[in-house]
C-alpha cells in the first residue's frame, strides 16, 4: 500500500492502524492519502480505476466525535420505509480516519468483488463500524443515545459479499496424479424394465 498523510496525526501509527484494518484483504496496489478538507469535517472518496482512496479531515473537529451513520435496519410501512439514525463514537482523530478510510475500503472490494456498486452505504458504514467497536471498543448508540444491540446493525454477511475480492485460490498442481473421471450429472440414455442402466460408455 502506497500511504501519504499530510494532517499533523503521527502518519507511522495512522499508517500501522489501517494496514491492521486491511490485513487479510487485497490492498497492495492501494493508494492512500490523508489529508485536511476545506471545510467538511470529514469525508472520503474512492476512485476506482487507479485504487485512490482519499481521506479528508476536518481540521476544527471535537472529540469524542459521534458519526452519524446507515447501519441501521431499514423500516418500512405501506407508503414508506425509513432507517433509525444511529452513531458510533470516535474517540480521537485517527479513529475518524479510519472509519472514513474503511468505508471507503468496502466500496473498493465491492468493485473489487465485482458486485453493483449502488446503494451501498450502508454497507460500507457496516463494515467501518464494525472495526470502531472490534478494535477499539467503540459504541453504537441511537438517537436517544442509548447503546444498541449488534443484532440491530451487524445483520450482513460483510465479508462473504466480498469475497471474490481476494481472487480465485489455486491448488497446487499434483504430477503424475491423474483427475478423477467425471461422473455424468444424469443418467445417460433410455431404459427398460428389467433392463441394467449403463452409466458409462464401455
Amino acid at each position: 500500500m502506497k500511504f501519504q498523510n499530510t494532517t499533523d496525526l503521527d502518519s507511522v501509527r495512522l499508517e500501522r492502524a489501517i494496514l491492521r484494518a486491511a490485513d487479510g484483504w487485497p490492498h497492495n496496489r492501494l493508494d492512500v492519502r490523508v489529508r485536511y478538507s476545506r471545510g467538511a469535517e470529514f469525508s472520503g472518496t474512492c476512485y476506482y480505476t487507479h485504487g485512490q482512496i482519499y481521506v479528508n479531515l476536518g481540521r476544527n473537529n471535537s472529540y469524542p466525535y459521534s458519526i452519524h451513520t446507515n447501519i441501521a435496519r431499514p423500516q418500512s410501512n405501506s407508503r414508506y420505509w425509513w432507517r433509525e439514525l444511529y452513531s458510533v463514537e470516535a474517540a480521537d482523530a485517527q479513529q475518524l480516519v479510519l472509519f472514513v478510510f474503511m468505508h471507503e475500503f468496502y466500496h473498493w472490494l465491492i468493485k473489487k468483488a465485482r458486485r453493483n456498486v449502488r446503494q451501498k452505504e450502508g454497507r460500507c458504514d457496516r463494515f467501518a463500524t464494525r472495526e470502531l467497536v472490534d478494535g477499539y471498543g467503540a459504541v453504537v448508540r441511537d438517537e436517544a443515545g442509548k447503546p444498541v444491540a449488534r443484532s440491530s446493525w451487524d445483520f450482513q454477511d460483510l465479508d462473504g459479499f466480498v469475497a471474490a475480492a481476494r481472487g480465485r485460490v489455486r491448488r497446487p498442481r499434483q504430477i503424475g496424479v491423474r483427475p478423477a473421471a467425471r461422473q455424468p450429472s444424469r443418467p445417460v440414455g433410455p431404459t427398460r424394465p428389467g433392463e441394467q442402466l449403463l452409466l458409462f460408455k464401455l
